[in-house]
């Protein structure tokens, strides 16, 4: 680490307290996607209190915002997601399921972490600019609705990521290490089937049941199954299923899809599919319906010469260290889930020597925390989830690291990621990946060969072009 780098990092850890603080806050108001109204606030207050240009609502989207800080390019981007899930509120820092607030919400994917991440990391790039003079500009961005809300990729329609040279990320997880490979893109759509009520003994050829489309639609959807790619999925969810009188033709009736293909084009000529099947059984029942909408986004273009400057500073700051007390806990908690035991790493799905070196880590650890940085894995690597991260690096050269939030096998979006993520685990978690996205940025600013080399590949990986899953005049919805 040069002594410009040792500085900018020892900013952050004089902030230490307001990241930890900014974290707990966000974790309090746990909002659910597009609706993180006090949570954006919290930032665009924090980040004009130190020195960064706020602009709020960008893209039309009321609750995502940008802070920036510096003059001409390169301009590096920071990616902050700040909102939670339904049904996960829990008592921070338990070993035991326990709701804050009956059917509340909860920060299940860490994003209270996440965010708080990305803004340590623009404190200290900001720290690196105004001490050296060194031409660029970092900017914060605020991006609402990861879970079901997309707004990166409604920010990708607008051509936003276009404008930046790199943009770099994190996310909490239970092991430390630099992301790659591919992931799932995703189209999610509510159809909303109108029929005619009707009794269903006195007069059932007069109704029309909306229930009966939904039904037939998950049907044809059913057989559309066998005839797709191998990286394909479809999901679905009935929210409507017209009420709870069955003596009633039910005339309302929705169901919410989502469609998933390892290739944003792909997803699109799936997902058209499927729009015909809804067609089909609405002429099949003689009911209308409405499309809505909901969020789409695109697969991951994975960057090596990121990743590798995303490493070699991971590399040199090491990883988090604990205290007896926070390992005990973490070990107590990973007694109350299955797959404790389980070997970390993306790397160890695909290859067999890797995966015994991370197994190997772990049993030198010796605690249910994953005290350790695994190696570089950058082999074809696919991974089924979905992330709008992805249509970001469609537009600009993107990486991403993970950060131990958790204990080893912690399962995603569960009552103990919540518990864990309002502890000094969690925000040492968020502080690190601060000081490792930052480190990675000022060698972005100062070493145009890092830039250029990740551009020749991103340029090289995206010849085919962006394909937006998301249509000229979608908003950002919440499913009904």
């Amino acid at each position: 680490m040069t002594e410009q780098k040792n500085a900018a990092i020892a900013a952050i850890e004089a902030k230490a307290g307001l990241i930890a603080d900014v974290a707990d806050q966000i974790w309090n108001y746990a909002e659910l996607s597009l609706q993180e109204e006090r949570s954006a606030a919290l930032y665009c207050e924090v980040l004009e209190k130190e020195g960064f240009t706020v602009e709020k609502g960008i893209c039309n989207i009321p609750t995502a915002f940008s802070a920036s800080f510096g003059s001409g390019r390169p301009i590096i981007g920071l990616l902050a997601e700040y909102d939670a899930l339904s049904g996960l509120s829990q008592e921070g820092g338990s070993l035991e399921r326990k709701e804050r607030e009956a059917g509340g919400c909860g920060h299940g994917c860490g994003h209270n972490l996440l965010g708080a991440g990305a803004f340590a990391a623009a404190l200290g790039v900001k720290a690196f600019l105004e001490s050296t003079g060194t031409p660029g500009t970092v900017v914060l961005y605020g991006c609402p609705g990861e879970e079901g809300g997309a707004a990166k990729a409604f920010m990708a329609r607008d051509g936003l990521w276009y404008g930046l040279d790199a943009a770099l990320t994190w996310h909490p997880e239970d092991v430390n290490e630099v992301l790659t490979g591919s992931s799932n893109s995703c189209i999610q759509t509510q159809y909303l089937f109108t029929g005619v009520a009707s009794h269903a003994a006195g007069a059932p050829d007069r109704g029309r049941s909306a229930l009966d489309a939904v039904e037939l639609m998950n049907i044809g959807v059913q057989f559309l199954r066998e005839h797709m790619s191998d990286k394909a999925r479809v999901h679905y969810a009935i929210t409507d299923a017209g009420g709870r009188s069955p003596n009633v033709v039910q005339p309302k009736a929705s169901v919410l899809y989502m469609v998933r293909s390892n290739h944003v084009a792909e997803a699109v000529e799936l997902q058209a599919r499927v729009d015909k099947i809804a067609q089909g059984a609405a002429l099949m029942t003689e009911t209308t319906y409405e499309k809505l909408f909901i969020d789409g986004l695109a697969d991951t273009v994975t960057n090596h010469a990121l990743e590798r400057v995303l490493y070699d500073n991971f590399q040199a700051l090491g990883v988090p260290g604990y205290t007896a007390e926070e390992l005990s806990f973490a070990d107590r908690l990973a007694a109350t889930y299955p797959g404790s035991d389980a070997t970390p790493g993306i790397g160890s799905r695909y290859d067999s020597d890797y995966a015994e070196q991370a197994a190997q880590l772990r049993r030198e650890a010796g605690h249910a925390m994953n005290s350790f940085l695994l190696p570089l894995y950058q082999g074809d690597v696919f991974r089924p989830g979905s992330t709008d991260v992805g249509d970001v690096s469609w537009q600009c050269p993107t990486a991403q690291i993970e950060v131990a939030a958790w204990p080893n096998g912690c399962p995603g979006h569960s009552w103990q990621n919540v518990s864990c993520d309002r502890t000094s685990i969690g925000h040492k978690a968020a502080v690190h990946a601060g000081k490792v996205l930052c480190a990675s940025v000022i060698d972005l600013l100062t070493q145009p060969a890092l830039l250029e080399e990740a551009k020749a590949e991103f340029l090289r990986r995206t010849a085919a072009g962006y394909v937006c899953p998301i249509p000229a005049d979608a908003v950002p919805t919440i499913a009904l």
